[in-house]
């Protein structure tokens, strides 16, 4: 049997994590500690954040703020505002993290996988060769970057991506 030795996931292994929140995407925004609650931007009606359990480096969820459980729900500036972030999500992995593609959608109720009934979208980045062997023969996911880093470098282009829109 081969041996795999990740010596970096103890740190993460060991990290505190966030209390069970009931309702997490209402929460989390309202902390008031973007840090903590892995927010990169905010826009008027909906939020960027770090997913805490990743299918690759630099999964996005896009958050309306208001609680709706499907996209017919939205209000008419909601679904632009959405829009616009999903769109904001992907310039800002492209910028930071260079993927070679996306896989960018939503889950819309148990079914289909949504874990949360509050709305929300993934962008999942990809690279060429990311399928590798550990999660089709040993169902695990290696992350290569820790969240906080993650969260470090996409918060700061965020920043400095929306600065020059607004000017």
């Amino acid at each position: 049997m081969s041996q795999l030795h990740p010596y970096w996931r103890m740190e993460y292994i060991e990290a505190p994590r966030p209390p069970d929140l009931p309702r997490p995407f209402t929460a989390l925004p309202a902390l008031g500690d973007d840090r903590a609650a892995l927010i990169v931007h905010r826009t008027p009606l909906s939020y960027l954040m770090l997913n805490r359990f990743p299918y690759n480096p630099g999964h996005l969820l896009a958050i309306p703020f208001r609680e709706v459980a499907d996209l017919i729900d939205l209000t008419p500036a909601e679904s632009a505002d959405l829009m616009a972030t999903l769109t904001f999500a992907e310039r800002l992995l492209r910028n930071t993290m260079k993927p070679d593609a996306f896989n960018i959608g939503f889950n819309l109720g148990r079914t289909a996988g949504g874990s949360i009934d509050h709305l929300h979208g993934h962008i999942v980045p990809r690279w060429s060769g990311d399928n590798n062997f550990m999660p089709v023969l040993g169902q695990t996911r290696l992350l290569p970057q820790a969240l906080e880093q993650t969260w470090e470098k996409l918060s700061a282009e965020a920043a400095k991506m929306a600065s020059v829109a607004s000017i």
